[in-house]
């Protein structure tokens, strides 16, 4: 095995490792917290709804692609390609509308209460799960053709407006289907993303105007955990544009060519998965909730560890 494929190896295994660990210790967090706690805030539905999506799109496309970097071969057949290729598309398509909707939703939560904001506010907590709801169907729509063009990897040349993906292949077979799910994809990226990037600049005027106002907001009955949490949300927004904007950079290259190269279908794959990887560590640091169950957990175990030593002593 040469230097570049075991740099490329080790880079998608530690991705994958901490990718999964970070988002499986924010859904156990807040699986402990929904059975402790009557009732979640909405920004906390939508982060565990995220660390769900980010976790789907890791196991989906990171897991066989660390495989098939590895030299593993023949992972799956053409039915097992399919059902991976669409759980990707859908989970990757989630992780930019769920940050999209908790950008939304966190504008609504902290701009000053008007006549429609006054009703809509009240009823923020009963909106989230048909929005769940809506943007899994929509996804789902629009991803449909994705299990029609995945297939195992097929033996000979690779033929053009194939994606090679290692583990399966994506053939869409002519130059109008390939540039038209090109297409379909990217408005929808980049309409969420647009409303993400509108709904975090409305965050920070907002925090902007209420700067000189810090002290009497910390001293206020929850305007500081909301301000935290427009700050989590901000820092979340940020971090996906910058990798939405290496992962499109490279996907309109690849919308110009033929046949792409392994090595940029690989970068692609390494820089859109950052995000889901990166993601689930700033919601642990920065949700005090999140963060005390991990404390509690550890200190927890720490007796029983301590009961062990002396025990064999």
């Amino acid at each position: 095995m040469d230097l570049c494929v075991t740099i490329k190896g080790v880079s998608f295994l530690l991705q994958t490792g901490l990718g999964i660990l970070g988002n499986s210790v924010v859904l156990l967090a807040y699986s402990h917290i929904i059975c402790t706690e009557p009732k979640l805030l909405p920004v906390d539905m939508i982060l565990c709804h995220l660390a769900f999506a980010n976790l789907i799109l890791l196991l989906t496309r990171c897991v066989p692609q660390t495989m098939t970097v590895f030299g593993l071969k023949d992972l799956l057949n053409d039915p097992g390609c399919k059902v991976v290729i669409y759980a990707y598309r859908i989970g990757r398509a989630l992780s930019v509308c769920i940050t999209c909707m908790l950008s939304v939703f966190q504008a609504v939560t902290i701009a000053p209460a008007g006549p429609f904001l006054s009703r809509l506010k009240p009823a923020l907590s009963s909106l989230v799960v048909p929005t769940f709801a809506g943007l899994w169907l929509l996804n789902m729509a629009v991803c449909i053709a994705a299990p029609f063009f995945s297939m195992a990897p097929r033996n000979g040349t690779i033929l053009p407006f194939t994606l090679n993906l290692g583990f399966c292949h994506v053939d869409f077979r002519d130059n109008l289907s390939y540039v038209i799910n090109g297409v379909a994809v990217s408005v929808r990226d980049f309409a969420f993303v647009a409303l993400m990037v509108g709904s975090s600049g409305y965050i920070l005027l907002l925090l902007h105007r209420h700067s000189r106002q810090v002290r009497v907001i910390r001293r206020s009955h929850g305007n500081g955990a909301e301000t935290r949490a427009a700050k989590t949300v901000l820092t979340l927004v940020i971090l996906y544009v910058v990798f939405f904007g290496i992962d499109n950079v490279i996907w309109i290259y690849m919308l110009t060519v033929s046949k792409v190269s392994p090595v940029v279908a690989d970068m692609r794959v390494f820089f859109s998965s950052c995000y889901a990887s990166l993601s689930p560590y700033f919601i642990i640091s920065s949700n005090k909730k999140v963060k005390g169950k991990i404390v509690c957990a550890a200190e927890q175990d720490q007796p029983s560890v301590e009961t062990q030593e002396s025990n064999d002593k």
